[in-house]
């Protein structure tokens, strides 16, 4: 599977066009990581627990999409797109959404 940020696909055509897919994940963020984060916001530096958090989640998210692309018959997703979202009230949840178009390429 060819995921791609851009239009096309470099040396192949499209000859197919299956749909737009999504892959979505929520991810709630737990205490210790805030805790480990606090210190981290406090002292200075970057948080590990934070960032390992939002990788996995945007992995899975476009995990998620190739999936999806996949049992729509496609061979590549172009035009992706990964947006972030924090929700809830008190922030603590992390949204990752991966779209693109589902194609079939040569």
């Amino acid at each position: 599977m060819i995921i791609t940020t851009t239009t096309s696909v470099e040396g192949r055509r499209i000859v197919e066009y299956r749909g737009i897919v999504f892959g979505e994940v929520i991810s709630g963020v737990n205490f210790v990581r805030d805790l480990a984060a606090s210190f981290s916001n406090f002292f200075g530096g970057r948080s590990n627990s934070y960032e390992e958090e939002l990788v996995q989640a945007r992995q899975n998210a476009i995990w998620e999409m190739q999936e999806r692309a996949e049992a729509l018959g496609a061979n590549a997703v172009v035009g992706v797109d990964i947006d972030y979202e924090v929700l809830g009230s008190d922030n603590g949840m992390l949204m990752v959404t991966a779209s693109g178009t589902a194609v079939v390429v040569e």
